[in-house]
């Protein structure tokens, strides 16, 4: 398998689909479940409109048990050729991935398709809010990173993963509650719209 930077990742993180939370009203929810609710909020009272990308899919065989109903009997993912999310706030084009991470030091870039990185790449060159939340959670925690620090970074070191220290430090912790689990949008608005609230 080809990683970004064609080089295997030793620090085992990948995409987590059932990881165990020490906080009790986040328990058996993935980041993908949470960001999904978060952004049924935002839609439902009309701060954000973002959504989910559909995993594209490729039909190999149908069965067609009667005229009217087909029925998909064996199909495979085909590798996403964007990032997950994207969507419109406050008049400006949002774009990002999410990943969780059950490394304690590190979040190795195998973690991220090169397709999805230079689609990261793309957008920004377009004046779009471009990041990529990382959940680690060995600590509980997600981290919004703004896509011209993680390029940065990626396109400027010989490592595989980026080291935890540097994801706290860069990172911008994002706020969780009852009803939006994933408040990235609270973030979005002191990273990105500071200036415009301080006015």
């Amino acid at each position: 398998m080809k990683y970004p930077n064609g080089k295997k990742s030793d620090v085992q993180c990948k995409p987590v689909r059932n990881t165990t939370h020490h906080d009790t009203s986040r328990r058996g929810m993935t980041l993908e479940s949470e960001i999904n609710k978060s952004n049924d909020y935002y839609l439902a009272y009309k701060i954000a409109n973002i959504h989910k990308k559909p995993t594209p899919i490729t039909i190999v065989n149908v069965s067609y048990p009667s005229r009217n109903k087909a029925k998909i009997t064996e199909a495979y993912f085909k590798i996403p050729s964007t990032t997950d999310y994207n969507g419109i706030y406050k008049g400006r084009y949002i774009d990002f991935e999410a990943k969780e991470c059950k490394s304690r030091t590190a979040f190795p870039f195998s973690s991220i398709h090169a397709h999805q990185i230079n689609h990261l790449a793309d957008v920004l060159s377009h004046g779009a809010i471009a990041f990529i939340i990382v959940r680690m959670a060995y600590y509980n925690t997600d981290y919004l990173i703004k896509a011209e620090d993680f390029l940065l970074y990626y396109n400027d070191t010989d490592r595989r993963s980026i080291p935890y220290n540097w994801i706290k430090d860069k990172g911008h912790v994002i706020a969780n509650t009852y009803l939006i689990p994933v408040d990235y949008i609270k973030t979005i608005d002191d990273v990105y719209f500071k200036e415009e609230l301080d006015d």
